[in-house]
């Protein structure tokens, strides 16, 4: 009898008689049950992203029930050799939780959950729960982060209107050359705000941040957004206002963003001057703390630099819209020594003193364009700062002396703020037009942020300390 068994189960299993069999017993088991059916759309009808949707989805895919199913897509994961499964358009998941019998369908942009009646009440809820919690768990280890960019809507169909790659910037505080002390405040305030939900909400306040980042072109703003997305592990939506038709339609792009995310807005003072976008000024507000900003605005941070903020309407800048004023001004003599240290490995050279008459004269440059140039010449450290001092003295000429005056009016704060990372393989000329060539060759990622109570300016307090 054991050996007849033996033989029957093998000539199931090689036959595929024993799928046909237990596809039969599960219709004829449910003819026994009534069930109920939960849908978990991907957007809700406020054309939202449904939370919910993705915590199933992440789940679903890190069940070993998949492997048993019909259809799976098979995917390299970012390890080497790694295999990923993903679940099929109309793939059936069965999944077991205490003791109950759970199936997922997964329809277009909807997965259905299939339940019967008699374990929902005693299993929903907590199911749910697990549901919540292992998604988490397994976010934490797979997660990479994102960037996301805004495109056009040439069709109407505002459901996909951000497109995303893997955010790989290197950038961290560790790699920005910025003072001790500033650095440290920074880092405290991105860490208390993200462990502060339970204060926001005792205070009857939405969680969320808002930071101004202002200064030149070229002083490390984009490098900070990028380090502070790696130091909390945010996703980034970089919005470009160009693409954005309207007022109503910055808002459909707010309802898409997620939560632990950066939204930024970058040279929104060059927006404003030139009007160079649909949204009016009454949009931007609404943006930045309308109830809408407020509906959606759980676990984020908004992030928008400018060049100059003394020009902008004081509307934007009032608290409440912006919580955190940080200041990037051009370079002076000890933020080039910090350069040349990380750049070129000099503590000290023959020509430093030189190089500290140019700057007591008043001529200054970006922290990237003396980068850039450090970088083209690493090879030879000598070469680099002849490089620097010819460029100091011809295209920084008379820009310290403005950044001077800027500064008095921020209260003379400059603590340059800038990347020192990998070199970007840009070249440039020995000479006068060193700097000329950088502008044309140098580029910076984009990237974006959130909100407190009262606005300070963290550079401005230091000075003050």
């Amino acid at each position: 009898t054991c050996i007849l068994l033996f033989l029957l189960r093998v000539v199931l299993i090689k036959t595929g008689l024993i799928y046909i069999v237990k596809k039969k017993w599960r219709s004829i088991e449910d003819c026994f049950h009534v069930y109920q059916f939960f849908k978990v759309p991907e957007f809700n009808e406020g054309m939202q992203r449904n939370q919910l949707y993705h915590k199933v989805l992440v789940y679903l895919n890190s069940l070993t029930f998949i492997e048993d199913s019909d259809f799976t897509n098979l995917f390299t994961g970012k390890k080497p050799n790694e295999i990923v499964l993903h679940l099929d358009p109309n793939q059936i998941i069965e999944d077991d939780f205490l003791g109950a019998k759970i199936s997922w369908i997964n329809e277009d942009k909807t997965l259905v959950l299939k339940i019967r009646k008699a374990d929902k009440r005693r299993v929903l809820r907590p199911y749910l729960q697990h549901i919540h919690s292992v998604s988490d768990e397994f976010d934490d280890k797979k997660r990479g982060l994102k960037l996301y960019v805004n495109v056009v809507d040439h069709q109407g169909d505002r459901k996909e209107r951000w497109r995303s790659v893997p955010f790989t910037h290197p950038s961290s505080f560790e790699t920005i050359a910025m003072e001790s002390d500033l650095k440290n405040k920074v880092k405290s305030d991105l860490y208390s705000f993200a462990k502060a939900k339970q204060y926001y909400h005792r205070l009857g306040r939405v969680w969320k941040r808002s930071y101004l980042l202002y200064g030149p072109s070229g002083t490390g703003k984009s490098s900070f957004i990028a380090a502070m997305a790696n130091f909390l592990s945010y996703d980034v939506y970089d919005l470009d206002l160009s693409k954005v038709s309207d007022d109503s339609d910055l808002k459909f792009l707010l309802l898409q963003t997620t939560t632990k995310s950066l939204v930024v807005i970058e040279d929104l003072d060059r927006y404003l001057s030139e009007k160079s976008t649909a949204v009016s000024l009454p949009g931007i507000l609404s943006f930045m703390d309308g109830i809408l900003s407020s509906s959606c605005g759980e676990e984020r941070i908004m992030v928008f630099t400018m060049n100059r903020k003394d020009h902008v309407d004081p509307a934007i800048l009032r608290p409440g819209r912006i919580d955190v004023h940080i200041h990037f001004p051009l370079c002076n003599f000890t933020a080039f020594k910090t350069l040349a240290n990380s750049y070129l490995g000099l503590k000290d050279h023959k020509l430093f003193p030189q190089v500290e008459e140019i700057f007591q004269n008043g001529a200054s440059l970006s922290p990237a364009e003396i980068g850039e140039l450090m970088i083209a010449n690493r090879n030879s450290p000598s070469r680099a700062l002849k490089t620097v001092i010819n460029a100091l003295q011809t295209d920084g000429d008379g820009r310290g002396a403005l950044n001077l005056g800027r500064g008095s009016c921020e209260n003379g704060s400059r603590k340059p703020v800038e990347e020192i990372g990998e070199p970007s393989g840009v070249f440039c000329k020995e000479g006068a037009n060193a700097v000329k060539e950088l502008k044309k060759l140098y580029g910076f990622l984009r990237v974006k942020s959130c909100r407190k109570s009262q606005s300070f300016d963290l550079n401005s307090r230091q000075n003050e300390g």
